[in-house]
C-alpha cells in the first residue's frame, strides 16, 4: 500500500494557522455576557435594555455585540440591525461577534439601546448550540463606555411561544415563530418606555466565557433589507376576511419576513407561510399570530423563501395591509449573459436568482428544509459567483473555506455540513471535490486570496494523509459515514472515488507550488502520473470508462470526470463523446461536469443541446429558480426542492466556455477570452473581475466572428 504523507512541520503547523485566520479573537471584552431569569429551553426570545446619557453625540460609536443566536437592535426607537449575528460556529468552541457602527443614531442626552434577542436553543445543520441564551455589547463612546452588565434590564418577552406540530424539521435549528399580541409589551422598544418593573440582567462573566467560547468577528457584511414593500399583487384582499387563505405574490423566489396590519377581536389565530412550507419534502418555517383587540400591526422575524405568502385568517378580520421585508446577503446580482437563444439566456438567469437564494449565513444547499453547507453543493456555488455575483460574495466563499478547515476532526477527517451540532458525517467524493482543483483551488484562481489556502493548507494535507493507493495504483475507497456520489441511479462508484481524488491531488500540488512545497508537489505530481496510468489500465474499455463490476449502462458521470480531470486521452474521444451525448444518469449535481467535459471536447452544441433537452421543463416553468432534481417534489431526488444552486452549474458553464471568460492568472491579471459560441448568433456576458468589470460580446456570421472586448486596464487579455 502507498500512502502519502505531509511534512510534519504542517502538521504541527495546523491548529496555529488556522487560528491564525480569527485574529480578532484576541481582542479584549468589557461586557459580561448577560441573560435574564427563565431563559433556558429552546426557542425563547429575550428582551434586553440601557439607557445611558450622552454629552458629546459627534464621537463614535461603533459597538461590538454578539449573542445565541439572532438579535435585532434598537436605538432610540429606530431598528438599527435587522437580525444581526451570524449562526454559531467558526470553530467547534466559538461564537461569532458583529461590529456595528452607530454613530449616525446617536443624539445628545438620553439615549437607550433595545436588543431583541432569539435563542433558537437547538442545533441544525447550520448552527452549533452553545445551550444557553445570552448577549454582550461592548462599546466606546469618547471617554465612556457601555458595556452589557447587571445594570441592563433583561426579561423574557411573555409574546413569543412555541407552536404545536407540525414544527420546522430536524436539520433547522430554527423555530416557528409565534407571537400572542395579547401578551406583547407596546412600545418597549422606545426610549420613554418605563422598564422600571423589569429586573437587572443576570452577569455570566466576560468573554471568552464558557459556554460561548472565543468570539471571532464577522467575516461578512450584515443583511441588505428592503424595509416593508407591497407584494406584486397589492390590495388584492378582501376588506374582510372571509376564512379563506389569502395568497400574496412575490416578484421571485425570495427570502422574505411577512407583515400585516388588522383591526379585529382579540384571540384571533393567524397563520402565516410560504408557497415553498414542505419544500423539499419536510416542512419548514411558518408563523403564527394570536391578535388583540383594536388596529394592530406585525411583522413575524423569522425569514422563509417562496413565491407566494399565504395568510390564513379567521373570518370577520378587516385587512388594512399586507406587506413583506426582502432581505438577504448584500451583494449585487452584477454579472450578466444573454444570447442569442433566449432559453439559455433565461435558464443563466434562472441559475444566478437560485445562487442568491442560496446565500446568507453561509453558502447553502436550498433555503428551506436545510440551510446547510454540504461542500459538494458549495463548490459548484463558488464557481457560479465569481460570474453572476459581485465580489462582496467572495466574503462568505472565504468564510466557507475556512470553516471546513476549522472544524476538522483531530484524526483529520473533514465533514460538511458545518457549522452544525447535529450532523458530523464525512461524505469522503464531496470532501474530495473540496479541496481539489474545482474547489478550494478555483476559488485562488478568481480571487487571488494566497492566504486563505495557506491557512487551509495543512487541513487539506492531513484530509488526503487518511486516502491510500492500493496495490493495483487505484484509490481505496473510503465509506466515510454517508457514502453519496450522486442523486439518481447507475453510479460507477469507482470511477467516481478515482476521479474525485485525482482532481484533489491535482488543486493540492497546485496549493503546494503555490505555497513553495516543492517535496509535496512532486509527490502528489508522482501520484497523478500513476493514478492516470493505473485508471485507464483498469477502467477503459470499448463501451467508455467502465469498472469491472459495474453493471448496466456507462455511467455518464464517471466519463465526464475522466475528461474535465485530463485523464482521459484524445484517442478515446469518439467513444466518450457517444457516452456523454446518449447517456442520461447524473442528476444536477453531476450534470455540471457532464455539460463541462463536452466543452472540452470542443462540442459546444453537443453541451448546448443537452442542456437545454435536460433543463428544459426548469426553463419552462413559472418557478424562478432551479431543482434539486430533474422534477419537484416527489419526481425529484432527495425531497424535490425547487431552490437547489448545484444545479446551476451551467451558469458556470455559459459564462466560462460559451462566452469564454476564464481567469488565466489569478484574480485576472491575465485573462482568456475564448469563446465558443457554436451555433449562437451572438453571445454577451459581464464578469465583475476583482480590477473591474469585463464585457464580452461575440458576433458570429457566415463563420466569421467579432469579438468586443472591454476590460480595466490593469487586466491582460489572451484570445
Amino acid at each position: 500500500m502507498l500512502r502519502y504523507f505531509v511534512n510534519s512541520l504542517l502538521l504541527l503547523n495546523l491548529l496555529l494557522i488556522v487560528g491564525s485566520t480569527y485574529a480578532s479573537t484576541a481582542e479584549k471584552w468589557e461586557g459580561q455576557w448577560i441573560g435574564c431569569q427563565g431563559a433556558s429551553g429552546p426557542n425563547q426570545w429575550l428582551a434586553f435594555r440601557k439607557s445611558f446619557v450622552v454629552e458629546d453625540s459627534s464621537a463614535p460609536f461603533v459597538v461590538r455585540i454578539a449573542c445565541d443566536s439572532k438579535y435585532w437592535l434598537w436605538l432610540n426607537g429606530e431598528l438599527a440591525v435587522f437580525e444581526g449575528q451570524l449562526k454559531r460556529g467558526p470553530t467547534r468552541e466559538a461564537t461569532y461577534f458583529d461590529r456595528v457602527d452607530l454613530s449616525d443614531k446617536v443624539k445628545p442626552g438620553k439615549n437607550t439601546l433595545a436588543v431583541l434577542v432569539w435563542h433558537f436553543g437547538k442545533s441544525g445543520m447550520s448552527h452549533n448550540d452553545s445551550g444557553k441564551a445570552g448577549l454582550v455589547f461592548d462599546a466606546a463612546l469618547g471617554s465612556e463606555r457601555i458595556v452589557s452588565d447587571r445594570s441592563w434590564k433583561a426579561r423574557v418577552h411573555p409574546a413569543y411561544y412555541t407552536t404545536g406540530e407540525p414544527n420546522p424539521n430536524w436539520r433547522l435549528p430554527e423555530s416557528n415563530v409565534a407571537f400572542d399580541a395579547q401578551q406583547d409589551l407596546p412600545g418597549w422598544t422606545r426610549s420613554d418606555y418605563d422598564d422600571d418593573a423589569w429586573p437587572q440582567a443576570i452577569e455570566y462573566g466576560t468573554p471568552p466565557a464558557k459556554p460561548w467560547g472565543k468570539l471571532v468577528e464577522r467575516s461578512v457584511p450584515q443583511w441588505r433589507d428592503t424595509g416593508l414593500v407591497d407584494y406584486e399583487n397589492p390590495g388584492e384582499w378582501p376588506e374582510v376576511s372571509s376564512g379563506e387563505p389569502i395568497v400574496m405574490r412575490l416578484p421571485y423566489n425570495a427570502q422574505i419576513t411577512p407583515y400585516l396590519s388588522i383591526e379585529t377581536s382579540a384571540g384571533e389565530m393567524i397563520d402565516i407561510r410560504t408557497d415553498n412550507y414542505e419544500g423539499g419534502g419536510e416542512t419548514n418555517v411558518r408563523a403564527e399570530y394570536v391578535t388583540r383587540g383594536g388596529v394592530q400591526d406585525y411583522e413575524s422575524l423569522g425569514w422563509m423563501n417562496g413565491h407566494e405568502v399565504i395568510y390564513r385568517m379567521p373570518e370577520g378580520v378587516r385587512i388594512r395591509s399586507l406587506k413583506y421585508r426582502e432581505s438577504g446577503y448584500d451583494t449585487d446580482l452584477a454579472g450578466e449573459f444573454r444570447c442569442s437563444d433566449a432559453r439559455l439566456t433565461t435558464l443563466w438567469k434562472k441559475a444566478q436568482r437560485t445562487l442568491y437564494l442560496e446565500l446568507r449565513d453561509g453558502f447553502v444547499d436550498c433555503p428551506g428544509r436545510e440551510r446547510a453547507q454540504w461542500w459538494g453543493d458549495i463548490t459548484l456555488e463558488l464557481q457560479q459567483a465569481f460570474y453572476a455575483l459581485d465580489r462582496r460574495s467572495d466574503r462568505l466563499a472565504r468564510k466557507a473555506i475556512r470553516e471546513l478547515a476549522a472544524w476538522q476532526k483531530p484524526n483529520g477527517v473533514l465533514f460538511s455540513p458545518i457549522p452544525a451540532g447535529n450532523w458530523d458525517q464525512e461524505l469522503p467524493m464531496q470532501m474530495l471535490a473540496s479541496v481539489g482543483r474545482f474547489g478550494f483551488w478555483k476559488y485562488y484562481r478568481h480571487t487571488g486570496d494566497a492566504a486563505t489556502i495557506e491557512a487551509v493548507y495543512p487541513a487539506v494535507n492531513r484530509y488526503l494523509a487518511l486516502w491510500e493507493l492500493g496495490d493495483d495504483g487505484l484509490v481505496v475507497p473510503r465509506e466515510g459515514g454517508w457514502t453519496w456520489g450522486d442523486w439518481g441511479d447507475n453510479k460507477d462508484l469507482p470511477l467516481l472515488y478515482n476521479a474525485w481524488y485525482y482532481l484533489a491531488l491535482d488543486g493540492r500540488h497546485r496549493m503546494a507550488e503555490l505555497l513553495g512545497d516543492e517535496k509535496q508537489a512532486a509527490h502528489d505530481n508522482e501520484a497523478m502520473q500513476s493514478l492516470t496510468s493505473a485508471f485507464r489500465r483498469k477502467f477503459w474499455s470499448d463501451r467508455g470508462y467502465r469498472s469491472p463490476e459495474h453493471e448496466g449502462p456507462t455511467d455518464d458521470r464517471g466519463n465526464a470526470l475522466a475528461v474535465v480531470s485530463g485523464i482521459a486521452t484524445d484517442d478515446q474521444r469518439d467513444t466518450l463523446l457517444r457516452v456523454l451525448t446518449t447517456q442520461r444518469h447524473a442528476s444536477p449535481y453531476m450534470e455540471k461536469y457532464v455539460l463541462e467535459a463536452l466543452f472540452h471536447l470542443d462540442e459546444p452544441n453537443a453541451a448546448m443541446d443537452r442542456m437545454l433537452d435536460r433543463y428544459g421543463p426548469m426553463i419552462d416553468s413559472p418557478i424562478t429558480t432551479l431543482w434539486e432534481g430533474w422534477g419537484v417534489g416527489p419526481a425529484g431526488y432527495g425531497g424535490g426542492s425547487y431552490n437547489h444552486a448545484w444545479a446551476g452549474g451551467v451558469l458556470t458553464l455559459l459564462s466560462q466556455y460559451v462566452a469564454g471568460i476564464d481567469p488565466a492568472e489569478p484574480a485576472y491579471s491575465v485573462v482568456d477570452v475564448k469563446a465558443n459560441p457554436g451555433r449562437l448568433a451572438w453571445v454577451e456576458a459581464t464578469v465583475q473581475s476583482p480590477r473591474g468589470a469585463i464585457n464580452v460580446r461575440v458576433e458570429t456570421e457566415g463563420g466569421d466572428q467579432q469579438v468586443n472586448i472591454t476590460a480595466p486596464d490593469t487586466v491582460t487579455i489572451r484570445q
